[in-house]
């Protein structure tokens, strides 16, 4: 009798065990499915606004170049001096990289991997 107990017992722990792992298994691929959402939602909103930065920021310099150009009656040197802030704007981007780009790119998304 107590033979029976036992093995229903035992029968009835592995099909605990069975639905508990496979919960398990599924609250892992919608929490990796929510994680990998998240990023690329993400991505794509800052690719979009990326973008139009880009554009304003084109036309703009194509603007302040042609103004430049006016009042020094060069082309050229407009060009070149609105090329020239460009490379003293990247020389100092790539001075302070690490702390302004790395620094917030590893927070946000530690913040979209850890905060759930």
């Amino acid at each position: 009798m107590s033979f029976d107990k036992i093995k229903e017992n035992t029968d009835n722990i592995q099909e605990e065990a069975q639905a508990y792992l496979e919960k398990t298994a599924a609250y892992y691929k919608l929490w990796g499915f929510k994680v990998a959402m998240k990023s690329t939602t993400m991505i794509l909103k800052f690719a979009l606004i990326l973008l139009c930065v880009s554009m304003v920021l084109l036309f703009g310099s194509v603007a302040a170049a042609l103004a430049i150009a006016c009042y020094f009656d060069s082309y050229a040197t407009g060009f070149l001096i609105v090329g020239g802030f460009y490379l003293v704007v990247t020389f100092l981007l790539f001075l302070i990289k690490d702390k302004v780009v790395e620094g917030s790119i590893l927070e946000k998304f530690s913040e979209i991997f850890f905060n759930d």
